[in-house]
Parts: C-alpha cells; structure tokens; sequence
C-alpha cells in the first residue's frame, strides 16, 4: 500500500516535471517565434518598397508644379491683359498676389497636417492647382481670373510648407539629396514654363487661354501618385501607425518626439526667426531678379530676345546646383560658409549691373543664378533645424509665411525707385543692400542647434 502510494506519488512528480518542461518548451518556442517574426504583416516590406517610389514620384511631379501657375502668368502677361481688359495698377497687383498667398493660405498647412495627413493634404493642393489653372482662362472676367489664381496659389501655399516635412518623414537618413531633388525640380518647373509658355500658345494658335491652360495638364498628373497615400496619417506604410505601436517605455525618444501633436513656441527660437528673415530676403532677391531683370538689361541696350534669355540662364542655374547645395549643406555642421559664398555672388551680381550691365551680362546672369540657390539652402535647413517631423512641419509653415510677407513690398519698391529717379542706379543699390542682412541671418540660421531646444529653454 505504501510502495503503490510512493509509485502514484512518484508518477504525479514525473507527470508535473514533465508539464513543466513542456510548458517551458512551448513558452521558449512562442518567444523564438516572436522574435523572428518581424513588427510588419508580410509582404509590408515590398509595400513600403512602392509607397517610398510614390513618394519620390509625388515629390517631383509635385514640386514641378510649384511655380508654372506663376510664371506661364508672366509670359502672357501683356496677351491676358489686353484680353481682359485689365488696368495697370491691377496687372501690377499680380505680381505681389503670390508671395501674399502664400505667406496666407501656407500658415495653415501644419494644422491640415495633422488633422488629415500631409500625403492627403498635398494631393489636395495639386487638385486646388489643376482646378485653378483650369479654370482661370475661361472665367471671362478680371475678378473671376484672380480668384482662379488664388485658388491655385493656395494649392501651392500648402504643398511649399510641407514637401519639407513629407521628405523628414519619409526620408529622415536623405534630407540633402532629397531636398536637392525636389528643388532641382522646382527650378526646372520654373524655366520650363517661361521658356516653353509662348511657343506652347504660338503652336495652338496663339490662343492665350489654351496657353494658360494646358499647365493644368501637369498639375493633374501630380495628383495621381498621392492618391493611394491619402489615407496616411503618420507612419509611412509598410510601418507601425502610433497607435499599434509596442509600449511607450519600449519607444525611443526620436519616435516619441516624432508624434508629438504639441505645438511649439516657434516665436521664442531666434533660429526660427533667423531663417524666416532670410528665407524672406532670398525670396524678395528672386522675385525682383524675375520681374525686372530683364527689363534692366533691355534699358542697357540688350536686345529683348537676349534679355529673355539671359533671365532664363539665370534661372536655369537653379537647376544642377538646388540639388547640389543640399546635400553638401547636409554634410556641414554649419551652413553659414555656404549661405556667405552665394552672398559674395550676388553682390558680385549686382556690381556688374551697376557698372557694365550689358559688357559682362552673361558673366552677371550666371552670378545671380548661383545667388538665387539660397532657396534650396534654405528648405535644406528648414529640415535641419528640427528634429522631429512635427516641428519641420511648424518651422516650414512659420519661416516661409512670415518670410513671404516679408517679400511682399521688394518689387514694388524696385518699381517705385526705378520710375521716380528714371534709372536702375538706386533700384540696383536698395538689391545689393539688401543681401548683406540676408548673408548675416542666413550665418545665425545655419548654426547647428534646433527649434525644440530653443523653444524649451525659454
């Protein structure tokens, strides 16, 4: 009785033991399987291959667009006048009306951001640009063509402030070469609307409407890659939204800080206002060397078909060097020596204007140009300057809102000074003064720290 209790005994020892072991088995082969088993469904890795291609595709078609509603504008300016009966003063207005939409309607894009995803809201921008471009040949009246262009001018307001938070986002370890690319296709959108605009209208009869309109084309095919993307709201696919994410004791402090939803004090960073200054100055520099430019050259005896293409040259520079001055700028604890380099440039630049304008205009196009790339320097820094896509998205909308304002009153003050001292003498001064504030900020700008620790040590 004794050995049969001792054998049930030993028997129910053996069966535990036994349990136990299979127990730890079982727990050691679930642990195995979760470690081998990665974060993201299967197939994730060859879905977030073709988001990052849409991504890229959408960038570049996206910042083609950026510009052509403005300056196909300007090479019919004078056939869209006549045909609608448009006065001087408000031919004049529309040269100031981008930068003011921009500075506008570009404040609200972090909001939109965050409430509906900067995939969803940049593929409504280039809706709003397709339906503006489409849309303002055709209203038949003055004020129905400004309200299309500012309709496309919002459009291009939104997608400005983001492309730089989309491309933190997606492409945190490439912010120079991305950054490089969409501005090297900015600029290329820029001279191919100025350069193709009149033979594009000569070829379709002269029709400046169809001229106008047919920019809308490439605008409606920037829509097409955010389409599958307008659904994201964070994490890029092929990733953990937030909310499906492991534990926040388990999260790094970049993840943490990337979905942070509070807003920044931009106003108390000097980084923030030192690059929203320049950001202004470099853009008043572009928009009086694209309205009046030329016409300086006209005025020294330049023929105006080699005047046109002397402003082309100089906005074709943009082209190679908007994709090399990011990534170098990438590579440099400071961007101020960049930032000094293309100062001494232009006021190099506008010394030649000054004194032999039409002996060395090729030599001053080229110099301007290279000037001119102080905007790819500045979206560059823009993504450098913060460290979370939160806080990209706050210091692209404050520094280039505030930065267009500033740039707003530049040409019609060149307008005012050439037409009251009949010459292009003090116009040419006012720019050249100009640059010297715009390399000192731009040198305070380019210091390596961020927003976030300016913000929160005030």
């Amino acid at each position: 009785m004794a050995s049969e209790e001792t054998r049930t005994a030993e028997t129910r020892t053996a069966d535990t033991r036994t349990a136990m072991s299979s127990t730890s088995t079982s727990s050691t082969g679930r642990g195995a399987a979760a470690a081998s088993t990665p974060e993201t469904p299967p197939g994730a890795g060859r879905t977030r291959a073709w988001a990052t291609r849409l991504v890229v595709l959408g960038i570049v078609l996206s910042a083609l667009n950026l510009r052509p509603a403005i300056t196909s504008l300007g090479a019919l300016l004078e056939e869209v006048r006549d045909g609608l009966g448009m006065s001087g003063s408000v031919a004049g207005l529309l040269t100031s009306v981008p930068p003011l939409c921009f500075a506008v309607f570009g404040v609200t894009a972090p909001r939109l951001a965050r409430r509906f995803g900067p995939a969803a809201v940049v593929c409504a921008g280039m809706v709003a640009i397709t339906a503006g471009l489409l849309i303002r040949p055709y209203v038949g009246g003055t004020a129905g063509f400004l309200a299309a262009t500012a309709l496309a001018l919002m459009g291009i307001a939104v997608s400005n402030v983001l492309m730089p938070v989309i491309v933190k986002r997606w492409f945190p370890d490439r912010v120079g070469s991305m950054t490089g690319l969409y501005s090297m296709a900015l600029a290329l959108g820029t001279s191919l609307a100025a350069a193709v605009t009149v033979p594009l209208t000569d070829a379709m009869g002269g029709d400046w409407q169809s001229g106008l309109a047919v920019w809308a084309g490439l605008a409606a095919a920037a829509v097409l890659p955010w389409l599958p993307l307008v659904r994201d709201r964070g994490a890029a696919p092929g990733q953990q939204r937030p909310e499906q994410a492991r534990p926040e004791r388990a999260r790094t402090a970049g993840a943490a800080a990337e979905e942070q939803s509070v807003p920044l004090r931009i106003t108390r960073s000097r980084t923030a206002w030192a690059l929203a200054v320049f950001f202004g100055l470099q853009a008043t520099a572009a928009y009086i060397t694209m309205g009046w430019m030329a016409q300086i050259f006209r005025d020294a005896g330049v023929a105006a078909g080699t005047a046109g293409l002397l402003l082309a040259v100089t906005m074709v520079m943009g082209v190679p060097l908007a994709f090399v001055i990011p990534r170098v700028a990438t590579r440099l604890p400071h961007q101020g020596p960049i930032v000094l380099v293309l100062g001494v440039c232009g006021l190099a630049g506008y010394a030649g204007l000054y004194l032999a304008p039409a002996g060395g205009a090729w030599a001053w196009a080229v110099l301007l140009g290279i000037s001119n790339c102080a905007f790819p320097l500045a979206l560059t820094m823009v993504g450098m300057r913060a460290r979370s896509g939160a806080g990209v998205a706050q210091l692209s909308a404050f520094a280039q809102s505030t930065g267009y304002l500033i740039s707003i009153p530049g040409p019609l003050l060149v307008g005012v000074l050439y037409q009251q001292s009949g010459g292009w003498g003090l116009p040419i001064a006012l720019m050249a003064g100009l640059m010297v504030p715009q390399m000192l900020v731009g040198f305070l700008a380019g210091r390596n720290r961020t927003v976030e620790e300016e913000a929160a040590a005030h």
